[in-house]
């Protein structure tokens, strides 16, 4: 069984970055096109629309860095903390059982980007085509 894992381990830790970083690159770039509407959102929430560019960054910038395997660990820490941040400053304590459902996504993924900052990127990546 584990020579049957350790063959399909290069692409089971593609498939997992693409996984993880597809949402982060859409909602970044929601975020671009609904500028407006993602800041009343945020301001909804308490959270100030001058946020937004950093928000944009970490998700489409992040995204795409951990989908392409490029500076993953690093990537993937900033992610994680953002994940965790979210889950804090826009679901938390609502009590609404939908926010609930997000605060746990949010922790989910939070947990699967520290598993990519553990173990890094995989074979199949920039990560370690340039840091060899």
């Amino acid at each position: 069984m584990r020579a049957i894992i350790d063959r399909f381990q290069p692409l089971a830790a593609l498939a997992a970055r693409l996984l993880i970083a597809w949402i982060f690159i859409y909602d970044g770039y929601v975020a671009i096109i609904d500028y407006g509407g993602v800041g009343d959102y945020m301001e909804a929430n308490g959270v100030s629309r001058s946020l937004l560019p950093l928000a944009i960054i970490a998700e489409l910038g992040g995204g795409l860095f951990v989908a392409a395997g490029l500076l993953t660990r690093l990537a993937s820490l900033a992610l994680a903390g953002f994940c965790l941040t979210t889950a804090v400053l826009f679901h938390a304590g609502s009590g609404d059982p939908m926010a609930m459902i997000q605060l746990y996504k949010d922790m989910a993924i939070a947990g699967g980007f520290l598993a990519l900052a553990a173990f890094g990127a995989g074979r199949w990546s920039l990560d370690a085509v340039l840091f060899r």
